[in-house]
């Protein structure tokens, strides 16, 4: 399956009477990887579970290859949209290799066993994330950066055309968020995916929306986005941003003496 396009198009999400997401508008074009960025309760998992249909909202639309996500049927939409969730919730008894398969799912019939091909591809989705020696253990009692490679595994199994993750380096050593991350860079897939590293952001997303109180602020490549006067704006933080010599992406250091100051009153406006 070739990468996909998702269109999200004015989409507002409440609960009773608080705007979880107002008026959002994002593109990721096919093969892309396009991060959400912003401080907690800016609305990045609320946009993420309307893409991949845990919420319905409130006015809007969000659609893949030109169609609504709520209008596909169950089994075409988990062929084409994957995610990794930050709190899955899953507590599986069983092996990390039956909870990889169920990535399978979508491309059998209903009784259809496992084929090789089906193993071929459980195993590969393991071993890119580092976590074949753990196919034989028990998931519920894996650590929970283990946890979240197989999970990851298990959405890569489904070979998606649009891969969602929710601060998919949760629980991650550095080393694995660097593998994982890279991985993903190259996925034929679609990527949107919420971070909170803006380093890590900067290094693998081609374009950044970033959310503050449920509502875009700015968008851009990460060097157009992440300014100083941005990063004060949005999280009231006072940092330094330059050009890695090396990889020539954004690095933002910050300053954690100076974060106190407050933002000039033309930046509160």
């Amino acid at each position: 399956m070739t990468a996909a396009e998702l269109v999200v198009e004015g989409v507002t999400l409440a609960a009773g009477a608080r705007r979880l997401v107002r008026d959002v508008s994002l593109t990721a074009r096919p093969g892309e990887v396009i991060g959400l960025v912003g401080p907690n309760g800016s609305g990045k998992s609320s946009l993420l579970r309307a893409v991949y249909r845990v919420l319905r909202p409130e006015g809007g639309s969000v659609r893949v290859d030109g169609t609504e996500v709520r209008s596909m049927p169950v089994r075409r939409l988990a062929r084409t949209l994957a995610a990794v969730v930050q709190e899955s919730g899953a507590d599986f008894d069983l092996t990390v290799r039956d909870v990889v398969s169920m990535g399978r799912t979508p491309h059998k019939r209903l009784f259809d066993g496992d084929t090789g091909e089906d193993a071929r591809i459980v195993g590969s989705a393991l071993e890119s994330v580092d976590a074949a020696e753990l196919a034989d253990r028990s998931f519920d009692r894996l650590s929970g950066g283990e946890r979240q490679r197989v999970l990851i595994a298990r959405a890569l199994a489904q070979q998606p055309a649009l891969l969602v993750m929710d601060e998919p380096t949760n629980h991650l050593d550095i080393r694995h968020q660097l593998e994982v991350l890279g991985l993903v860079r190259r996925l034929p897939a679609t990527v949107l995916v919420a971070l909170h590293d803006l380093n890590l952001a900067a290094f693998y997303c081609d374009r950044l929306y970033v959310l503050r109180e449920g509502a875009v602020t700015a968008t851009g490549t990460p060097a157009e986005v992440l300014t100083p006067d941005l990063l004060r704006r949005v999280y009231g933080v006072t940092a330094e941003v330059t050009v890695h010599p090396r990889t020539g992406a954004p690095q933002v250091t910050f300053l954690p003496g100076e974060a106190d100051l407050p933002a000039p009153a033309s930046e509160r406006r």
